[in-house]
């Protein structure tokens, strides 16, 4: 008869375990909240209903611009937010004391908010099909690679964002970013409807890299690989990332 061992083995879960735990509350705490759901649900719907009722863009010019709006509500906005007030709340302070360290929390967050974007793709695709339109079909991985890309790199400033600022000043400024991204940041419309110097400059930002890219990607006339947009995206990435985990605070 074997004998049970019932030494004691404390330990820290391993790494991949703890970042799926924290990805799953953060999903949980996504999904469960009321005004995070209209910021990532209903308002892209109604810019995509609005920009094609009046006129501003056709709705296979639209439709690329409001799903990078989608991933710039969740991946930034929503995330700087959330962020801001869990860490006012104590809520940070506590996660700090376990093994989860700022970059699990960071994979959490972004991996949680990478499957709302799913979701969020998803309403916007069905009502712009319902509105008559019609994309090409895209180059293999270059949605994916397109959205991962996009969600890393405005969701680890809008991390970091929650991490250098008060919670009310991280509301403030969040929402003040994204209404500007929203109509100068070339991202439900196309960088060259700006005036020459902001297109420029817009075209540099990374919500304008997104917003091009799933155009380029999704264009009836001939679906290509934005590269300039990928590389754009990849450096906002990188330096979010570095940012956000060497600036952010539990409290």
């Amino acid at each position: 008869m074997t004998a049970l061992d019932l030494t004691p083995a404390p330990g820290a879960a391993s790494t991949a375990a703890r970042w799926w735990a924290q990805g799953r509350l953060e999903w949980r705490m996504l999904m469960t909240n009321g005004e995070q759901l209209l910021l990532t649900l209903v308002i892209p719907v109604a810019v995509l209903v609005a920009v094609t009722a009046l006129d501003l863009a056709d709705i296979d010019t639209a439709t690329p611009g409001v799903m990078a709006l989608a991933i710039l509500s969740s991946a930034f906005t929503a995330t700087a937010i959330a962020t801001g007030f869990e860490r006012r709340s104590g809520v940070l302070k506590l996660l700090g004391a376990t093994p989860l360290r700022r970059s699990g929390l960071l994979v959490g967050k972004v991996g949680a908010t990478l499957a709302v974007i799913v979701v969020q793709l998803l309403v916007v695709a069905v009502v712009a099909l319902l509105l008559g339109w019609s994309p090409a079909t895209p180059p293999p991985l270059a949605i994916p690679v397109l959205v991962g890309l996009g969600t890393l790199a405005l969701g680890s400033w809008g991390f970091a964002l929650a991490g250098l600022l008060r919670a009310e000043a991280t509301l403030a400024v969040a929402n003040g970013i994204f209404l500007l991204l929203l109509f100068a940041g070339g991202t439900v419309l196309p960088v060259d409807r700006l005036p020459g110097p902001l297109a420029g400059l817009a075209g540099l930002l990374p919500s304008a890299a997104l917003g091009e890219g799933l155009r380029a990607a999704l264009d009836p006339a001939g679906a290509v690989v934005a590269w300039g947009s990928l590389a754009i995206l990849a450096v906002w990435a990188v330096a979010g990332v570095l940012v956000a985990v060497r600036t952010f605070r539990w409290e």
